[in-house]
């Protein structure tokens, strides 16, 4: 893989880094994947300033997430973040558009000696700080094949994470999501009972730096839902933000939380993989 084929802010040891896949920017979707249209935008003007009356900032619970400080830092994780989209009245530097400003750090691909890839920053990254969006190629979860053959695939299970369903653990505050955009339009129970994640992104042959990114038990960086173009919270994006100050040169992980025992191999037994990552807390395996 050539240099000029990444990002210019992405460091790869190109020699060593032999492996099938295109680097791509932004997310791709699949031919029978129906992205929903683009929802209303706020009407603000430059950048959006005034809480009161950006409609973005009421769907945040009536303030902006972000603080301008550092070029845009998330105040405190939440349930699903609404950024300014396609429609808004503000241009591409508002401070409600921090996730969708690309990377803003270097980025080096690196081998570690028990588990393979890894990334690092060779930037120091403040806590709150978007790092990277997990990109690939958006998929239902029914038509993958050989899912669990295949490590790079990443649920979009927000609601899961909104109800405290089980999954990432569930954030810190609540946010107002119009009931129009529920999903399925199914009463809660339901859900609680029954839903699943209906899509995916699938980083297997296209993807960016976020699909090195090692697991920990102890992370350094949170997975936010994030919906910008539209609220459909089953197709949010993925962003993985800071959740401490990181020095240069740490290695950079999140929780996979894959549920122990969770993952059946193509024979029918349930597969088990062991945790490298070393922290204190570190639940020995990583399903």
């Amino acid at each position: 893989m050539s240099i000029s084929a990444l990002s210019a802010k992405l460091i790869v040891h190109a020699l060593y880094l032999e492996i099938s896949f295109k680097y791509i920017k932004s997310i791709q979707v699949a031919k029978n994947v129906s992205v929903p249209p683009d929802a209303p935008g706020c009407n603000c003007k430059g950048e959006c300033t005034n809480p009161r009356s950006c409609s973005c900032a009421q769907l945040n619970g009536g303030d902006f997430p972000y603080v301008s400080q550092d070029g845009g830092r998330l105040f405190e994780a939440k349930d699903v973040v609404f950024e300014c989209g396609p429609k808004c009245g503000c241009g591409p530097q508002c401070v409600n558009r921090t996730s969708q400003q690309g990377l803003k750090y270097h980025l080096e691909v690196y081998c570690t000696k028990d588990k393979g890839w890894a990334v690092r920053s060779w930037d120091f990254i403040p806590s709150g700080a978007p790092v990277c969006e997990y990109v690939g190629v958006l998929r239902k979860n029914d038509e993958l094949e050989d899912i669990s053959e295949n490590d790079y695939i990443f649920e979009i299970d927000c609601w899961h994470t909104m109800k405290g369903m089980g999954g990432r653990e569930r954030r810190l505050r609540d946010v107002s999501i119009p009931a129009s955009n529920r999903v399925n339009e199914v009463d809660e129970k339901t859900l609680e009972s029954e839903y699943e994640p209906e899509f995916c992104i699938d980083a297997s042959s296209f993807g960016n730096v976020a699909r090195f990114i090692n697991h920990s038990c102890d992370p350094n960086l949170f997975v936010q839902c994030i919906l910008s173009s539209h609220h459909d919270v089953r197709l949010a994006r993925i962003v993985l933000f800071a959740a401490d100050n990181i020095p240069p040169m740490q290695e950079l992980t999140y929780d996979y939380n894959y549920a122990i025992d969770s993952v059946i191999g193509p024979d029918g037994k349930t597969k088990q993989v062991p945790c490298f990552c070393g922290t204190a807390d570190c639940r020995k395996r990583l399903y």
